[in-house]
C-alpha cells in the first residue's frame, strides 16, 4: 500500500522526511519506505503521524478523502 497521502501532508507542512522520520521515532530511510509503501507503517507511528497533521488515519491509509479527523468526545 502506497501512502501518498503521507507525502502530500508532509509536503503542504514543507517537511522533510529526517524531520518526520524523527518524530516518529524511525530513521529517514525507513520513513522513505512507508512512503513509497515498501514496509507497512507502525499503528503507533500512524497515530503519531494524524494526531501531528490533525487528520484521521483513514485519510492517512487513503481509505477516505475526509482529512478532519472524528470529533472528540
Amino acid at each position: 500500500m502506497i501512502l501518498e497521502n503521507l507525502k502530500i501532508l508532509r509536503r503542504e507542512n514543507r517537511k522533510t522526511q529526517k524531520e518526520i522520520a524523527e518524530l516518529i521515532g524511525c530513521r529517514e530511510l525507513a520513513y522513505l519506505h512507508y512512503e513509497k509503501g515498501v514496509r507497512k507503517l507502525p499503528v503507533d507511528a500512524l497515530i503519531t503521524l494524524a494526531r501531528y497533521y490533525d487528520v484521521s488515519t483513514d485519510y492517512l491509509l487513503g481509505l477516505t478523502e475526509e482529512r478532519r479527523p472524528f470529533p472528540k468526545k
